[in-house]
């Protein structure tokens, strides 16, 4: 899937939406880059709601990793790679696992493992277009 997508802030919970749809078919990877502040979070806990995670999804910043949990108990993985500073690091946390899974994966900084990554995944870029607008492109 390729193309873009400029979306305001109210808009998210359809973004979200259409991009699970997508997923749905085809893989529960999905990888998001963007500057700093460009909603990558925010996307992911959209996701998550629809997912019907009954736990607080926030960025693992500082834990590299948070597993959220459904309704029906389901894990999802949520991964930020961004305080990694090489592929061996990622290795030792077991990155490996996390690309495998079957269950619903979300990784943001995904840049440092593209040697590890496997063909089928989502890729999604988010930019910053003013404080209430982004562009969404899906690569």
């Amino acid at each position: 899937m390729k193309g873009s997508k400029i979306y305001t802030i109210q808009e998210v919970d359809q973004i979200a939406k259409n991009i699970l749809d997508k997923m749905s078919n085809t893989t529960n990877l999905l990888l998001l880059t963007g500057d700093l502040g460009a909603g990558k979070t925010t996307l992911i806990q959209t996701i998550c709601k629809q997912l019907n995670v009954i736990d607080e999804v926030n960025s693992p910043t500082f834990s590299i990793i948070n597993e959220y949990k459904t309704e029906t108990n389901e894990s999802i993985f949520h991964l930020d790679l961004y305080r990694l500073k090489d592929e061996n690091e990622a290795l030792d946390i077991g990155i490996e696992d996390y690309l495998y899974d079957d269950n619903y994966t979300f990784i943001e900084w995904p840049e440092i493992i593209e040697s590890l990554l496997p063909d089928n995944l989502m890729r999604i870029h988010i930019e910053n277009i003013d404080n209430s607008t982004r562009k969404i492109l899906f690569l």
